[in-house]
């Protein structure tokens, strides 16, 4: 059994956040490429964005802090501070609109 406290992590991670070129940071903290199942804690500086992407199975992301809009193609959806938003298939983008953190929860299929 080992206990995380995502509300530190998140923390952590938007701090790491502010402070990198990128404006981005992230730690897996479930899982990984040898797993089906991945979560990871993603925070992003307001303004960061993640580009445009396929989803490797089934996804979430839930707002741990701050504010996010998930686009896939000519729709988007705004996630605020407690918000799950499921992801949906096909390419999409993530733009953090303050400073933010996500848990991002994803099922991979498997080949």
């Amino acid at each position: 059994m080992q206990k995380i406290s995502i509300e530190a992590l998140a923390r952590q991670q938007i701090a790491a956040a502010l402070g990198a070129e990128s404006g981005r940071a992230a730690d897996t903290v479930f899982g990984g490429h040898e797993k089906v199942l991945r979560q990871t804690v993603m925070a992003f500086k307001a303004g960061t964005q993640l580009s445009e992407h396929q989803n490797p199975g089934e996804a979430t992301v839930f707002v741990l802090r701050g504010c996010v809009r998930l686009r896939s193609g000519e729709e988007s959806w705004q996630g605020k501070t407690g918000d799950l938003l499921i992801v949906p298939d096909g390419l999409h983008s993530l733009l953090a609109e303050e400073d933010s953190a996500i848990l991002m929860t994803v099922a991979k299929i498997r080949t």
